[in-house]
């Protein structure tokens, strides 16, 4: 039977990962997340695992590229500013297929903006935050809940991929309390072993090297189609979606991760005054949704709304799925400022005056 606490986001985040088998963290300190480090500063000494505060956001990174590519399951955490400056070892690990997993607790920009929660990173998560052509699977959870599941089978999926998994989120998903089932402890002995990993341990005369550098282009480039395949096999098997009133609706909402759930209340809010609106909330941002919103746009629906806390990133990946057949609306706050489920609703009912 799985355990039931209230817990908040961020420490719900940190436990899901220490059940799911991570022995290595290593971050530095930024809000909103500064929880999920302090909670891996004593958490991970009572499993046997290593936590380090590192000098640096670049430092940490490279700690997570080391300690996964021995075969461990590693992670760290951040947010905004702090994920920007590990984008560059964040490339290293995907162009040596390297599976780990990172937490963004996303925070309003640019620069050091402000502490209050933005989606203002959705590009920086979705199309390849570094350099060269590389993708990550990236979750949007919506509810302290959701982030377990998701933090809990994460590092079963990059290791499937062997790429880093990110969990984006926001300061009001780190902060938030909500009750939790939280899952039952990993046997690390069930995770398979990993027999690229560099332990030390030989097979026959092979000896295993970790690597992104290939100077010949035709060897670089068949890595590169090798990693597509990989991205476009991940389409097909890991993208998630949730669908609310959708088959009916005149009017589809659009948004993910915690904007999802104030969409999904405008929906009910909206239908009780006569408007039939739906929601489509992309649980993993890459790889998109992009079907449900191509059966959407061909069926009954007459408009979109994309909804988020930007001044319209999201809205692009909305445009290319619905492909011209609807119009796609836009509704955003930014700089830590927050919609409501009534200024949807306003929104909404103005603009169809």
């Amino acid at each position: 039977m799985a355990e039931k606490k209230l817990m908040k986001g961020n420490e719900a985040i940190a436990e899901a990962a220490v059940r799911a088998g991570c022995r290595f963290y290593a971050g530095y300190p930024i809000t909103p997340q500064n929880e999920i480090p302090e909670y891996m500063s004593w958490r991970l000494a009572e499993v046997g695992g290593h936590f380090v505060q590192s000098e640096s956001e670049v430092a940490a990174i490279n700690m997570v590229f080391g300690s996964a590519g021995a075969g461990g399951r590693a992670m760290t955490s951040s947010s905004s500013p702090g994920i920007s400056l590990k984008q560059e070892g964040i490339s290293y690990i995907c162009g040596a297929e390297i599976p780990c997993v990172i937490i963004n607790m996303v925070r309003s920009g640019p620069g050091l903006g402000g502490i209050q929660p933005a989606q203002c990173d959705y590009f920086q998560a979705t199309k390849g935050g570094g350099h060269g052509d590389y993708r990550m699977l990236v979750y949007a959870p919506s509810s302290v809940q959701e982030c377990v599941d998701l933090m809990y089978t994460s590092f079963d999926k990059a290791e499937k991929y062997r790429l880093p998994v990110m969990i984006l989120g926001d300061g009001m998903l780190g902060q938030i309390m909500e009750a939790v089932s939280l899952p039952p402890m990993r046997d690390l002995n069930t995770i398979p072993k990993k027999k690229w990993a560099t332990t030390g341990e030989g097979f026959g005369d092979t000896r295993r090297i970790i690597n992104s550098l290939y100077i010949v282009p035709d060897e670089l480039e068949a890595m590169n189609i090798k990693l597509q395949n990989i991205y476009d096999s991940m389409a097909v098997n890991e993208t998630l979606v949730e669908e609310y009133l959708v088959d009916d609706a005149d009017i589809i909402l659009t948004a993910y991760g915690t904007v999802g759930r104030i969409a999904k209340s405008a929906v009910d809010i909206l239908r009780e005054q006569g408007v039939k609106a739906g929601l489509i909330r992309p649980i993993t941002v890459y790889p998109f949704p992009t079907a449900s919103f191509q059966k959407a746009a061909s069926g009954k629906a007459k408009e979109f709304l994309a909804i988020e806390l930007s001044m319209g990133q999201y809205i692009e990946d909305v445009k290319l799925s619905v492909e011209g057949k609807k119009p796609v609306r836009f509704f955003g706050r930014s700089g830590g400022n927050i919609m409501s489920p009534e200024d949807i609703v306003a929104f909404v009912t103005k603009e169809n005056k």
